[in-house]
């Protein structure tokens, strides 16, 4: 485990998470993208890139990304998937699976 990942589920600071995020995704597509930007519809990502994007995310945040979160929105923006941390990670810290 790197020191950037986080083995704990204390919050985490949004901007930080999206920052590591669009670090991951920069280095994958030799690109920089913005937060916002649609990773799908610019071609920067594909199903397979969307596969690497759920295993970054889980390994990095300790959260496991199953069932109706596996939808593309969730995946769309560097800020969709921060979003979807925050809420896996809080869903984990009070012990619900909704």
């Amino acid at each position: 485990m790197t020191h950037e990942q986080h083995t704990s589920q204390a919050p985490l600071d949004t901007d930080a998470v999206i920052d590591r995020i669009t670090r991951f995704v920069a280095e994958e597509t030799r690109t920089t993208p913005d937060s916002d930007q649609d990773l799908f519809t610019t071609g920067l990502a594909n199903s397979m890139f969307a596969m690497q994007l759920v295993v970054f995310l889980e390994q990095t945040y300790d959260v496991t990304v199953a069932g109706p979160d596996l939808q593309l929105s969730n995946f769309r923006t560097i800020k969709s998937m921060a979003a979807l941390v925050d809420r896996l990670r809080a869903q984990s810290a009070t012990g619900t699976d909704v």
